[in-house]
């Protein structure tokens, strides 16, 4: 750039150059032109007036649209659904999880969807990967006017949006009706945080895979992560073909043919492919309508005893906080069965996990009472399963903080599965390693498991050591570093240490085991 064109603009007075700026000089003929086309919104103290005026007509549509009604009390929980309307107003009761691998755009189509910024620590926002499993709720809403075409109908908010907001197409009247409320999981897609995609894995009820079109597919944790929900028995997946923005059409056809043949005879074969951009919400209105359309929302049992996984743990206190205004732990987790109350009594298992005098290992459960019930904002008086919910207790919350609760299970007080310390299990292996590029790009075989190895197991949300103490054809039987809440038939993932990284090898199923009896 040239000195002329770099100087500030100076103006012409009387003869003389001066080097004042242009701008604070008022020329009221050009104020006048200019005036219809200043924006609306000034960043000046006048602005303050506009804040307001969209605050009051913000909280006039959300009147109109029905507001967030609030729960019933005491409902009758043999008339309810997943799909009545005193359920999905407030909570999410479909679990979806995001797989695939680094940087395939995971957090950002959650993101797209549901207006929530999943990443949320500072490593991770310094990284730009997902580290901690991720979760954010949205309501898939459809327009009421039979006229208004597909997938356009479709659109998403956050899980606070009132029942029945405006429709905003152009030409089209009347409002839109709350169809679907989902929970998102969003699991990290690096190769070192498999683990932690496992425990997402424990809780999700359909899948988005997201393969990035900028790469070739399959990446190795696209098929480590294919490989991993096909596991854990989910049928439903919807593939994402993401960045479509960043390719010209016959090399985005050509990629598209690579995905169908990825996924030839895997438990995602005949899954809708969807292009889309998540960072431009190209095409997200589709994916929204495939949630709808091809993810069934599933049975579940509300009359039976409650039990919910813990996959995140919080103590929500501030530093410094009085003591008046400390708050019990939180924990964070999918309902599997049955229906929380406020002010149920609970009970977490395992527990405080310590060693007595000659080493052995004992558990203490933890009860304590439901005093705050949450999904994500919006407060509620019952919680059913599907979503992910925040358990407000009076636990101590030093036993809640960073995760510390992460794979416990929590039930109604006296009626939880036992704790294992040791199983018995019926294992099958993969025939090869995936998510591990070898040399030549073979995938190496799974060798057989050997005495005295030690695996990690994944058994619900919990992710333990476990020490291989004998094996025999397609039973083997592994001691536990540390105690299980579990049950008979209960399916679980095998992982191996490769190259310094925890890798998936295979499945089982328990079959029997040594239990402990939790010291009271």
């Amino acid at each position: 750039m040239s000195d002329l064109q770099s100087q500030e603009p100076s103006i012409i007075i009387n003869g003389d150059l001066t080097e004042e700026p242009v701008e604070q000089y008022e020329i009221e003929e050009e104020e006048q032109i200019f005036e219809e086309e200043k924006p609306k919104k000034t960043v000046t103290f006048s602005g303050i007036d506009d804040v307001e005026a969209d605050e009051e007509l913000r909280k006039k549509e959300f009147e109109e649209g029905g507001g967030l009604p609030e729960q019933p009390t005491n409902p009758d929980f043999s008339k309810l659904n997943p799909l009545s309307p005193e359920i999905i107003n407030r909570q999410a009761t479909i679990n979806i999880g995001t797989i695939g691998h680094v940087a395939h755009g995971k957090s950002t189509v959650v993101r797209a969807i549901s207006g929530v910024q999943t990443v949320r620590f500072k490593d991770e926002l310094e990284r730009n990967i997902t580290i901690k499993l991720g979760y954010a709720n949205a309501k898939i809403y459809k327009a009421e006017d039979a006229n208004c075409p597909e997938p356009d109908c479709y659109k998403s908010f956050r899980s606070d949006k009132e029942v029945s907001p405006k429709c905003d197409l152009p030409g089209y009247d009347g409002r839109y009706k709350l169809v679907r409320h989902v929970s998102f999981v969003d699991c990290p897609g690096h190769d070192i945080l498999m683990s932690t995609m496992l425990s997402g894995a424990a809780v999700m009820d359909a899948a988005l895979l997201l393969i990035a079109g900028n790469e070739s597919c399959p990446q190795p944790q696209t098929s480590e992560h294919l490989a991993a929900i096909e596991i854990m028995k989910l049928k439903h997946v919807i593939i994402l073909q993401n960045k479509v923005d960043l390719m010209r059409e016959d090399s985005a056809l050509e990629h598209q043919k690579s995905i169908l043949k990825f996924i030839r005879g895997t438990i995602a074969d005949g899954a809708p492919i969807v292009p889309i951009s998540a960072q431009l919400k190209y095409n997200i209105d589709a994916v929204n309508e495939f949630i709808v359309k091809s993810i069934p929302v599933p049975q579940r049992d509300f009359l039976a005893s409650p039990r919910l996984i813990v996959i995140r743990s919080f103590d929500v206190n501030k530093p410094g906080a009085e003591i008046d205004d400390l708050k019990g732990g939180v924990a964070g987790g999918s309902i599997l069965t049955g229906v929380f109350k406020l002010g149920d009594e609970i009970e977490i298992r395992p527990g405080i996990v310590t060693k007595d005098d000659h080493g052995k290992i004992q558990c203490k459960p933890i009860f304590s009472n439901i005093v705050s019930l949450f999904a994500e904002h919006n407060d509620l008086k019952f919680a059913v399963p599907g979503g992910l919910i925040g358990v407000g207790t009076k636990v101590d919350p030093t036993l809640c903080r960073a995760d510390r609760l992460v794979g416990q299970v929590v039930g109604a007080k006296g009626h939880l599965p036992s704790i294992y310390t040791d199983i018995e299990i019926n294992y099958f292996l993969l025939r090869r390693l995936l998510g591990v590029k070898t040399e030549g790009q073979k995938q190496a075989k799974v060798r057989k498991l050997e005495p005295n190895e030690v695996l990690m197991v994944n058994i619900g949300s919990t992710a333990t050591g476990a020490r291989v103490v004998a094996v025999k054809a397609d039973m083997a039987r592994l001691q536990l570093t540390s105690p299980a809440c579990t049950e008979v038939n209960e399916k679980i993932a095998l992982s191996r240490r490769i190259e310094k990284h925890w890798r998936l090898i295979g499945w089982a199923t328990i079959k029997k085991g040594s239990t402990l009896e939790p010291i009271a």
